[in-house]
C-alpha cells in the first residue's frame, strides 16, 4: 500500500491537462490533472467519468445539457458516450476515476491527447 498526499502530487507536475496516474484499483484509475482553458470536445463510448475538484473551478459543456459547475470538493460523473468538454478559466486541480486505459480525449485524436505518466 501506497499514501498519496494530494498537494504533494499536485506540486509534482504543472503540464496543464496532462493526467497524472496517482493509483489504480479493480481496473480502475485514479488520475490527477491540472486544467487550465479549455479542452476537447469528446466522449468516451465505454466509459463513465468521475471528476472532482481538488481545487479551483471546473465547468463541464455538455452539448445535450445544460452545463455543470464545479467547485472544490464537488463531482460529477459523466455517463459513458455523453459528449462533453471541461473548461477551467482560471485553473483547477482535478482527480479523475475512470477505467485504466481511458484515453483522455476519448474517441478524438488531438494535441491534447496524452499519455499517462505515473506519479512518482
Amino acid at each position: 500500500m501506497e499514501k498519496v498526499d494530494l498537494s504533494d502530487a499536485f506540486d509534482s507536475f504543472d503540464e496543464p491537462w496532462s493526467p497524472r496516474l496517482a493509483g489504480e484499483l479493480n481496473g480502475q484509475a485514479v488520475k490527477l490533472a491540472k486544467a487550465d482553458g479549455e479542452f476537447v470536445w469528446h466522449q468516451h463510448d465505454d466509459a463513465d467519468e468521475l471528476f472532482l475538484v481538488v481545487s479551483g473551478q471546473l465547468r463541464i459543456e455538455l452539448r445535450e445539457e445544460s452545463d455543470v459547475v464545479l467547485r472544490e470538493s464537488e463531482f460529477v460523473i459523466v455517463p459513458r458516450g455523453v459528449e462533453h468538454r471541461p473548461v477551467a478559466d482560471e485553473g483547477a486541480d482535478i482527480l479523475l476515476f475512470e477505467p485504466s486505459g481511458t484515453q483522455n480525449t476519448g474517441n478524438v485524436d488531438d494535441e491534447l491527447t496524452a499519455e499517462v505518466e505515473r506519479i512518482e
